[in-house]
């Protein structure tokens, strides 16, 4: 079982930034890839950035530009930059890991933009 702690989030005004993190219990290098998800007020959790063991990134269509997916292999971390935040990004955004064939989630944190 890897255990993931999100943090970061909160009420920021529109066209502020966050850095969300994503603790991970185990050493990242063993995890085939980490992501941020978001779920938005009735509408379906989205994928929002992944990256590999290897480092390699991929972000949804709709992400591209305003949102940066990073690690820090020696903290064990992924971290999500938002950039010029909108109202629209308001969500609780969640971290994943995979290993294998078992997916993990934490248990989310929450970011409101408004003003």
């Amino acid at each position: 079982q890897v255990q993931l702690v999100e943090s970061g989030g909160g009420l920021v005004q529109p066209g502020g930034s966050l850095r969300l993190s994503c603790a991970a219990s185990e050493n990242i290098f063993s995890l085939n890839a980490m992501g941020w998800y978001r779920r938005a007020p009735g509408k379906e959790r989205e994928l929002v950035a992944a990256i590999t063991s290897t480092g390699s990134t991929n972000y949804a269509d709709s992400m591209k530009g305003r949102f940066t997916i990073s690690r820090d292999i020696a903290k064990n971390t992924v971290y999500l930059q938002i950039d010029n935040l909108k109202p629209e990004d308001t969500a609780l955004y969640y971290c994943a890991a995979d290993r294998w064939h078992d997916r993990f989630w934490g248990q989310g944190t929450q970011v409101t933009v408004s003003s």
